[in-house]
This record gives structure tokens, C-alpha cells and sequence, in this order.
């Protein structure tokens, strides 16, 4: 597929590219929005608010402290654990205005987890929250850390309302297990002893490294995705373009569910909507959604961004339903496959139609989206500026338009490889930059982008491929099914068979047999589910998303112990 094929795609107004060399590096684009909208809202959160001009002097104070109270140097990696709290995008731009590149951590890792990330990243630094720090002691004498900073939930409110909540959740919810780290220098201090002080402002070069990604890919061995200044500076621009005729600079709130140390949050929100002076307000616990719900109603938010799982959640929440609407102007999706039944559910609820999106970590991550101007409910939308995308065979070979295959994409996003992991770079990243996403996808004439379903999760029927994806969006139109999920399991006829997994709406009453008789009027035959399994909840990924994978992992255990 030829970079001509986009040229006359895009809707009028929406420029074909963008120009990753604009700015040099992170700090860069910082310094001018700091500068730009330095009166405006950046994050709130447990009700206080950072504005850019705060924002700016609070990573200032953390670079600085890094600077002269550790022996950390340019190029070191420092991991950072926290949850959405004020605290992450005052370190996140600290780190990278000292220097240093940026290891985000999930804070429900095991300390298993912990340890291999790192040691594969070669951590020398390590912020974490004291909720979290027994883990950081249990691994500590087991990697190459140095530096340990831990912080409180409240630690960026003011006195005494900081006092009580910290003590609130240590003492009464009893959330924070016993720790002992010597060693460790509290964020508030960290802050207190870096104030005032000058920073040496490391300009790092676009192409240098700013932050390592994990995932786990196709292969589930964590990986860290090298992102460069450069990739990511793109996709803020890339993201800019899209959403530019849609939210103005520098006067929306969005409302920032999905966690930060994500790549789809953290590129979106913490660094895309710094471009355009933005407010985001950090919802520290999405899974109570209660409180998320009640702080959604504080604010006149005119943009969300979630995925399919937390859509169907929300829509099915009675205080969500009565909230205020009128504002929203931009609903975005990514993560996973968004079905058309809770698209369409969400824009009749709350006025605002969802541009779906398509991302991976390995593209910083942004690779496609639905322009708001001419949304296609069903597909991902067209690549962002900038980005060329093509469908290959086994063997390569561009198929064009209206064939299934392989998606690959090349643009100024991609990743500089694996880190330390040549040869599955290679795997994956071509001489020419184009990057397999093993997702299996279908290039429309008009350019819109067809993702099919993962090429790992593909359920092969009797030599027929079956695609969970389509099971699963004929499944939500049902009435009664909240959540399903569809995988094969060994079948010694068929080679496989296909079991659905169904959590059913609180009070509905729905059976195997309804199940099945709607799958059957529905889809072909080979199609047809052999088995539904009706559970209270599926598991999820941190942000939402069904792991396939572990019903798979547990089908197969159950076939071996049988």
C-alpha cells in the first residue's frame, strides 16, 4: 500500500501529515506549554488542582533533587509506580527534564513482576507508593536499585488535609502493609529539598530514548518497547491533528479513568493534551465507580476516554445516567474491540457518538482513529498523519485492499526496537520500519481499517478461521449479556471448538439455550458455539481488557486434570 493510497482520505481540514521534528525532545514541548497556558487547569485529583505553571515548578523541584541528591546520570532509568495521582506527571516530567528515561510500572504488579522489570530495564531508580513498598522490600536486594522514593496518596495536597487522608488510608482502611526501607527518601521531601533550586536541563536528542514500555507482545515475556522522544513527540502531534477541530486549547476538561502508566493513557493524557493546555482529571480508582462516578458530576467535562468494558459498566450505572451530558464533545475508545451495541447505547445515553481508535504499545501508541467528522461504527478509523499502513500474507506480501491479512504500519511512532531483545525486534520490525502488529485486519477502498481479530486469538474450526471478535459483537446485542468472551478449546472432531463465556446484566435471567438459539440465527454453522459458561466476572487486564488468554490457560488445566 503506497503512501498516495491516504493522501485523499482524510476529511477536509484534517492536514495528511505532521512534522515529528518540530520539537527536539519532551522538556521542550513542556517548557512551551508551561510557558503558553501556564494559568491553566493541567490535573486534578482528590480535590486539588496543578496548574501548568505548578506543574512546571513541582517537576523543576524534582529534577533538581535528582540532580543533586543522587549520583544518577543522564540516559539511567528510573521506574515509576504509581497509581493516577498528581504525583505521576510531576515525576514523569521531572525524570525526563533530568535526564533520565522513564520505566512505567503497573502498581498491581507481583514483586515477581517487579523484579523482572527491574532488571530487565536495568532500574537504578525507583518511585513508588508506600501501598506498594513491602514488594519494593522484598525485591530491593535483588536488583540493581539505588535511589527509592516513596509517596503517600495525598502527598501533593495541601497540610492538614494531606495529614488526614495519608493517615485515613494508612490507619483506618489500612491500606498501606508494613514496610522497611531504610534507604527511602519520602516524595515530600524529595520536593521540599529540590524547591527553589536550579535544574541543569538535559536537552536530550529526539531520537534518544525517553521511555521504556513493557509488554508482553505476542509471546507474553515482557518486553520493553523502546520509545523515543522523537515517537512520542509524533503522536502528540498525530493526536493534535485528529482531535484538533473537535476540543479547543487551553478551555476542555477530560475526565482520565484508565491509568497512566498505561501507554494509551499516558501518551493521551499526560503528554498529548499537554500540547493543547488541557485539564485532566485523574480518576486514582476506576474500578469503584461510585466515587468515579461522583467525581465525573463536579466537573462540565467535554471529553472521555475509555474503552468497551468500562462504557458497558458506566451505561449500566444509575448515577451516570443522570449526569450532565451537555459539555461532552469528544468520547474516544481503544484498548479493545468496540461494539456496536455499546456505541450506539453510549451515544443515545449521553448525546456524544465514540470514535474508536487502534493502538499498541509498540507505536506509541496511536496508529488509527475514527475521525469525529465521519465516524464508520466497525472499523478503527483511518491511520493518523504521517502513517502508512498495509495487510500482508505469511510470506509478506502486500494484499491491498479488501483482503484479510496481517496489519503493518510504518510512521514517525514506531518504536526503536526492544530493548536489549534484537532478535525479537527483528521479529517484528522490518529493515524498511514497518512494524507486524499481529492483529489481522481488512484495508477498506475508502481507507477505513477493519481490525478482524489478534492473529493469536483466531479459532480455527474444522480448517475454517472463526474470529472471537464477531462472536463477541454478535453476542452484545443480546438482551441480557453484559460482557462475554468467545476462545477456542481442542475438540478431537472439529480440532477445535468454540465456548463462549457470558456474564449476564445484574437481574436478567438468560439462559444456555437463549444463548445458543441467537448465535445460531445470527452466524453460519461452523460459527455456532459448542459450549457457554455463565460466569459473575471475566478477567481483565489492568485497564479493562477480557484476557482471553487465561480462560484459554484455564480451559486447557481443566483438560489435563480431567
Amino acid at each position: 500500500m503506497t503512501a498516495s493510497f491516504w493522501t485523499d482520505k482524510y476529511p477536509a481540514g484534517l492536514a495528511a501529515s505532521i512534522d515529528p521534528d518540530c520539537y527536539p525532545n519532551i522538556p521542550a514541548v513542556l517548557e512551551d506549554a508551561c510557558r503558553r497556558f501556564a494559568d491553566c487547569p493541567a490535573f486534578s485529583n482528590l480535590g486539588r488542582t496543578l496548574s501548568y505553571a505548578e506543574l512546571y515548578e513541582l517537576s523543576g523541584a524534582f529534577a533538581a533533587w535528582l540532580q543533586e541528591h543522587t549520583e544518577l546520570q543522564p540516559g539511567d532509568r528510573i521506574a515509576i509506580q504509581l497509581p493516577n495521582l498528581l504525583q505521576f506527571p510531576v515525576a514523569v516530567f521531572g525524570a525526563l527534564r533530568a535526564g533520565l528515561v522513564v520505566v512505567n510500572t503497573n502498581p498491581l504488579y507481583t514483586a515477581r513482576e517487579m523484579e523482572h522489570q527491574f532488571n530487565d530495564s536495568g532500574a537504578k531508580a525507583l518511585l513508588c507508593l508506600a501501598n506498594m513498598a513491602h514488594l519494593a522490600e522484598a525485591v530491593l536486594p535483588h536488583t540493581g536499585l539505588r535511589v527509592v522514593i516513596v509517596s503517600e496518596v495525598a502527598d501533593l495536597l495541601p497540610a492538614p488535609r494531606r495529614w488526614l487522608v495519608n493517615a485515613v488510608v494508612r490507619h483506618v482502611k489500612k491500606m498501606v502493609p508494613a514496610y522497611r526501607l531504610p534507604q527511602a527518601v519520602r516524595f515530600v521531601d524529595v520536593l521540599a529539598r529540590g524547591r527553589g533550586r536550579p535544574v541543569r536541563e538535559q536537552r536530550a536528542r529526539s531520537e534518544d530514548i525517553a521511555v521504556l514500555q513493557y509488554t508482553g507482545g505476542t509471546t507474553g515475556i515482557a518486553k520493553g518497547a523502546m520509545l523515543s522522544h522523537r515517537n512520542l513527540i509524533a503522536n502528540m502531534l498525530q493526536c493534535r491533528a485528529l482531535i484538533g477541530q473537535t476540543l479547543g486549547e487551553g478551555c476542555e476538561t477530560l475526565i482520565t479513568p484508565l491509568p497512566l502508566y498505561h501507554i494509551y493513557a499516558f501518551t493521551f493524557h499526560c503528554m498529548a493534551m499537554m500540547l493543547t493546555g488541557n485539564h485532566n482529571v485523574l480518576i486514582t480508582n476506576p474500578r469503584d465507580l461510585p466515587a468515579m462516578v461522583a467525581e465525573m458530576g463536579k466537573w462540565r467535562f467535554s471529553g472521555f476516554v475509555g474503552l468497551n468494558t468500562l462504557f458497558v459498566a458506566l451505561c449500566n450505572h444509575e448515577g451516570f445516567q443522570r449526569l450532565d451530558f451537555s459539555a461532552l464533545k469528544l468520547t474516544l475508545s481503544g484498548g479493545m474491540a468496540l461494539q456496536r451495541a455499546v456505541a450506539e447505547r453510549w451515544q443515545r445515553l449521553t448525546g456524544c457518538a465514540i470514535c474508536e481508535g487502534y493502538g499498541l504499545t509498540e507505536t506509541s501508541p496511536v496508529v488509527s482513529v475514527n475521525p469525529i467528522q465521519r465516524i464508520q461504527l466497525g472499523t478503527i478509523g483511518l491511520p493518523l498523519p504521517s502513517t502508512q499502513c498495509k495487510v500482508v500474507d505469511d510470506a509478506g506480501n502486500d494484499l491491498g485492499v479488501d483482503a484479510v491479512g496481517e496489519l503493518c504500519v510504518k510512521g514517525p511512532q514506531v518504536m526503536k526496537g526492544y530493548w536489549q531483545r534484537p532478535e525479537a525486534t527483528a521479529e517484528v520490525l522490518d529493515a524498511e520500519g514497518w512494524l507486524r502488529t499481529g492483529d489481522i485486519a481488512l484495508i477498506q477502498p475508502d481507507g477505513y481499517i477493519r481490525i478482524v481479530d489478534r492473529k493469536k486469538d483466531m479459532i480455527l474450526v474444522s480448517g475454517f478461521n472463526v474470529y472471537p471478535n464477531e462472536l463477541e459483537e454478535v453476542l452484545a446485542a443480546l438482551p441480557g449479556v453484559q460482557v462475554a468472551a468467545a476462545i477456542g478449546v481442542p475438540d478431537a472432531r472439529s480440532g477445535e471448538a468454540i465456548k463462549l463465556f457470558v456474564v449476564r446484566k445484574p437481574g436478567a435471567e438468560l439462559s444456555e439455550e437463549q444463548v445458543l438459539d441467537h448465535m445460531r440465527e445470527n452466524l453460519t454453522g461452523y460459527k455456532v458455539p459448542r459450549q457457554v459458561e455463565f460466569r459473575d466476572s471475566l478477567p481483565t487486564t489492568n485497564v479493562g481488557k477480557i484476557l482471553r488468554r487465561q480462560l484459554r490457560d484455564e480451559e486447557l488445566r481443566r483438560a489435563a486434570g480431567a
